[in-house]
């Protein structure tokens, strides 16, 4: 019985040593990383795959050594648009389902921050408050267009899925 518990804990510390030592080899092959995601769309599948690549983005680089924004404008804002709020804007669909937002509020706790265009939400007649998911007036832009030119002149990678 002994030699069994022992056997454990040492595959148990030779699995832990093994996960931080990868965890260190991927932060120091990819360093500090600045990067939007630019979703100008509503397909909800795209959109979805795209979180989900965000999520294994922060994995391989470790959320200590990424700053993630995620801006969207036009069609995107379909994404945090909550399907009871579809009729009275000018998308076509309400992607912010329960699945979706889970994967937001996982996102955000990993210091992922949504930015949502200003002019998009006149233009559709959009109330940030009542239809979106989980916005804030902090997390409003001017317009998504500059606010992607700005990042990238402050150093942000650009990726649009």
């Amino acid at each position: 019985m002994f030699k069994i518990k022992l056997k454990s804990i040492i595959i148990l510390f030779l699995s832990l040593t093994l996960l931080l030592t990868s965890n260190l080899a991927a932060n120091q092959r990819y360093g500090k990383q600045k990067v939007v995601y630019h979703i100008n769309f509503d397909n909800p599948i795209t959109q979805s795959d795209t979180l989900r690549n965000i999520h294994n983005h922060i994995t391989a680089v470790g959320k200590n050594n990424i700053d993630v924004k995620v801006l969207m404008h036009g069609k995107g804002l379909s994404m945090l648009l909550k399907p009871s709020a579809v009729k009275k804007t000018g998308l076509s669909i309400g992607n912010a389902t329960d699945a979706i937002q889970d994967k937001i509020v996982e996102l955000k706790s990993k210091g992922v921050e949504f930015k949502v265009c200003e002019n998009t939400l006149q233009g559709r007649h959009i109330n940030y408050k009542n239809d979106l998911f989980d916005v804030n007036e902090t997390d409003l832009v001017p317009s998504g267009v500059a606010e992607l030119v700005r990042l990238q002149s402050l150093g942000y990678a650009y990726i649009r899925p």
